[in-house]
């Protein structure tokens, strides 16, 4: 009989990087693969082959390298390529982990978050199969105790195999193409020890299994299908990739995990008329992968996100309380990016009500639900529930995606202040990273005083990065209200834009930081009417083959209709009404209001808050923070 015991295992890899000097002090690395001989080091549990002399991987004086170049090094001594494979005999599960350690040893060291890895697996038909994007080296604040890893040193990729498996794996490294080597010195250098650790045991738990864990005893509601998290407010809130999310459910046989955003990220017109989510506006915009979509500014999303998941948007008019599971009547979606239906809104709150279960966020939002042929069923801010007009009614959004089994959370305690984090988005020491890399609904500190809390839209002018006020302008606590002109086309002449790049640029953002702004910015004013895509107020169709030639340059402005971050991110009553620059019509301008939604306002006789938006230069960097709540951003040029 087999007796299972714990097995630790350390293994490491090295290989050379050297550099060939072409009559510049700087130059492409090679790497330099000087053993021929095959070196296996075996432990308990699993075992570790290489052809290379020594364990650790050195480089010096090497040239910025693009990502595009760097993921497909191929020739001799570019890329290191090792075999993990299982050690021992029985039916048993090996949790392992391949990592990264800085052993820099050299005073003259580049800074890591200058150094790219990445990693492959080598498939049987000599392809290569992504495990991880390329990332910055960033160690881990906390061990992980499946795998054995200690803190302190950077995860590359986790996974679990069986006594009989064996897997190749390929690990590039170079310099970011952000790192400018000009004025360095030349010839830093970076070292890392390439590490695996396995244990023996029960597989790694998923990002849900984890939360669920360790929920304290009734805060789940089982149907046999998913596990529900329920209750007022559970420890369930994980931050991934800029957004503060809750875990839903999750998917008793995938091992899936259902998120839901906390707060309204933007707020649309359903669709042209159609309760079907699909082909509707709303599917469009969750999935859209174009700079200016939700999808597409997730972060490595194929890494985290299933993208074939299901949605079921069957119609369903039963009273809230009475709903059950619903079937599948030709209504599922299959999307990477979806909405909840009035069923998981419903389970949310078992043993409670919706008015107190966590779900409701104090603001109204879309569901996937149809009540009718020409309703859509909605949350208010209340927790109740109500039916929309797809295509007159403009509501907010709450994005829903499904976490792969493979996810794990590294740390954090899944409480508002303390969210859970994933491991892949996890950033430490970011210091002289660029803005520009980094991800929407991130917060950065900007401006002045009780205005100093923004947080990136996108990079829509490819170089630099959009940002906004967090929550409209504010002085000595109240919202700052006026009217936005004497029509509804915005411009640095108009009363709203007057004032933004006027007294908003002298008073409330001070010479720290208006040298960072670019000083002029195309603002785009299509006009978005009822029943309309959103994407008429940047582009002049919904193909998106051209820019709307109805655009402003100004230095500051507001965020349009249907953009990125333009919801509410707090509970009704603790936010006020703002103005977008996107007209509805000649006589009215687009505006979300303080339950989430958008509705329409005269300009000249309606008072509104706003939130100031501008794009930084493309040379910005980060100094510190790591681009939470509780650490926002600092900045510099």
């Amino acid at each position: 009989m087999f007796k299972k015991k714990e097995n630790i295992v350390i293994i490491v890899a090295l290989i050379i990087m050297v550099i060939a000097i072409i009559g510049v002090s700087y130059a492409a690395f090679n790497y330099s693969g000087l053993g021929t001989k095959v070196n296996t080091i075996t432990t308990g549990a699993i075992k570790m082959t290489y052809t290379e002399d020594d364990n650790i991987i050195s480089m010096s004086g090497a040239l910025p390298t693009t990502d595009a170049t760097g993921k497909v090094r191929l020739n001799p001594g570019e890329y290191f390529d090792f075999t993990v494979s299982s050690e021992i005999t029985g039916n048993v599960n090996i949790n392992y982990e391949i990592s990264a350690k800085d052993v820099t040893t050299s005073d003259r060291k580049i800074d890591g978050s200058n150094i790219k890895l990445y990693l492959t697996r080598l498939k049987d038909d000599g392809t290569e199969e992504e495990l991880m994007t390329p990332e910055t080296y960033n160690e881990e604040s906390s061990a992980n105790d499946y795998t054995g890893r200690p803190a302190g040193e950077m995860s590359l990729y986790t996974s679990s195999m069986n006594s009989s498996e064996s897997n190749r794996y390929r690990l590039r490294m170079y310099v970011t193409e952000e790192y400018n080597p000009q004025g360095d010195g030349g010839n830093l250098q970076f070292s890392v020890q390439i590490n695996v650790y396995g244990k023996d045991g029960d597989k790694p738990l998923s990002a849900g299994e984890t939360v669920i864990k360790n929920l304290t005893s009734g805060s789940t509601y089982d149907d046999d299908i998913d596990t529900f998290i329920t209750g007022e407010d559970p420890n369930n809130y994980v931050w991934y990739s800029g957004k503060l999310w809750r875990a839903v459910s999750v998917n008793n046989e995938a091992k899936t995990t259902k998120l839901v955003t906390q707060w309204n990220i933007s707020a649309i017109t359903y669709s042209s008329g159609s309760t079907a989510f699909e082909g509707s506006y709303m599917e469009d915009w969750l999935n859209d992968t174009s700079v200016d979509g939700f999808l597409g500014n997730l972060r490595d999303y194929e890494n985290f996100v299933v993208t074939d998941a299901v949605w079921d948007a069957t119609l369903d008019a039963t009273r809230l309380g009475s709903i059950t599971r619903p079937s599948d009547d030709g209504t599922v979606v299959t999307d990477a990016v979806g909405l909840l239906n009035m069923y998981e809104y419903q389970s949310s709150y078992t043993g409670t009500t919706n008015s107190n279960g966590y779900l409701n966020n104090g603001l109204s939002w879309w569901t996937l639900t149809p009540y009718s042929s020409s309703r859509v069923r909605c949350v208010s801010y209340d927790g109740s529930t109500y039916s929309s007009s797809p295509s007159s009614n403009s509501g907010g959004m709450r994005p829903s995606i499904n976490l792969k089994s493979s996810v794990r959370i590294v740390d954090g305690d899944g409480t508002i202040n303390n969210p859970y984090r994933l491991n892949g988005d996890n950033d430490t020491n970011l210091s002289g990273t660029l803005l520009s890399s980094r991800y929407s609904g991130e917060y950065i500190r900007f401006g002045n005083n009780e205005n100093n809390l923004y947080r990136i839209v996108s990079h829509e002018n490819g170089t630099g990065t959009k940002i906004v006020s967090a929550e409209p302008l504010k002085s000595t606590g109240t919202f700052i209200t006026m009217n936005f002109g004497s029509n509804t086309t915005f411009s640095s002449t108009n009363t709203v834009g007057s004032f933004l790049n006027g007294e908003y640029l002298t008073n409330y953002v001070d010479s720290t930081y208006i040298d960072m702004i670019e000083d002029s910015t195309i603002w785009y004013l299509g006009t978005v009417g009822s029943g309309t895509s959103y994407k008429l107020a940047k582009y002049t169709d919904t193909n998106m083959s051209s820019t709307n030639s109805s655009t402003t340059d100004a230095k500051a402005g507001l965020l349009r209709f249907g953009e990125l971050m333009s919801g509410q991110f707090d509970r009704y009553g603790n936010n006020t009404l703002y103005w977008t620059l996107t007209p509805y019509s000649s006589s009215y301008v687009r505006c979300v209001n303080r339950d989430g939604n958008a509705i329409n306002a005269s300009p000249s006789s309606r008072s509104n808050g706003m939130r100031p938006s501008v794009n930084l230069k493309s040379n910005v960097q980060i100094v510190n923070g790591d681009g939470t709540l509780n650490s926002p951003f600092e900045i510099q040029l």
